[in-house]
């Protein structure tokens, strides 16, 4: 007879014995640690005390109270910041309906540039507008800034209409007498009218961080669009 080949048998699959795990196991003493999803997968033993006795019940609810207090943490992380970002917006919302409320243009501009800092809990704002003539003095008591042309598009550059910033010296351009308080600011585009000059509100605090480039700028946009409509419609100006 003639040599007939046989069929490959697959290897069996070698599985560890109990005394093989057990042993890797003490050798390992860190093993649940480093792997730490075995945890949801293992079925854990009644509780027991005695001598050596390994509660792992105990293990798994431990596990169980810091992941409980990791996701509370983050719960108290999430309702500060939804109760921040609710009082930011009572906030700007508060400055719009008083700036919406002006009975006359110096009205509007006294509100902006005096009351607006105190609604919007800082320390300065100003209105900044490009002019190549000199500013009444009149203007510069009531908190008007005077830019030189291009200055604000130099700025924002074509794209942005909010400039953050969270740790810098006030500008004397922009803030006026109040620049020396500023170490946190933010900085709006007044898109007025294509009949206007270019424009900005600054707004200023004492406090660094208060502004930061991680922050949403929708409020402040608003806010921006706000004043520039306000201004429009008391000088009657197109959009």
């Amino acid at each position: 007879m003639s040599d007939q080949a046989q069929p490959a048998v697959a290897p069996t699959e070698s599985v560890p014995t109990d005394d093989e795990v057990r042993a890797y196991l003490a050798a390992n003493p860190d093993f649940l640690l480093r792997h730490p999803e075995l945890l949801s997968v293992l079925t854990p033993p009644q509780l027991q005390r005695g001598n050596q006795v390994a509660d792992m019940q105990s293990f798994m609810l431990q596990r169980q109270r810091n992941e409980m207090e990791k996701l509370q943490a983050q719960h108290g992380e999430l309702i500060g910041i939804s109760r921040s970002n609710m009082a930011s917006q009572s906030r700007v919302h508060g400055a719009a309906l008083a700036v919406f409320g002006a009975r006359s243009f110096e009205q509007l501009i006294q509100t902006v540039t005096t009351d607006l800092a105190v609604m919007l809990d800082a320390d300065v704002a100003t209105i900044a507008v490009e002019s190549a003539e000199p500013m009444k003095r009149q203007l510069r008591n009531q908190g008007v800034q005077i830019l030189k042309p291009g200055m604000v598009d130099e700025l924002f550059g074509d794209d942005r209409d909010v400039l953050l910033f969270d740790d810098i010296e006030g500008d004397p351009m922009l803030f006026g007498d109040g620049a020396g308080l500023v170490r946190s600011a933010a900085l709006l585009r007044l898109r007025v009218s294509t009949k206007a000059p270019a424009g900005l509100l600054a707004i200023g605090t004492r406090t660094p961080g208060k502004f930061h480039v991680a922050q949403g700028t929708e409020l402040l946009s608003f806010l921006g669009r706000a004043v520039a409509i306000a201004i429009a419609q008391w000088l009657d100006l197109p959009a």
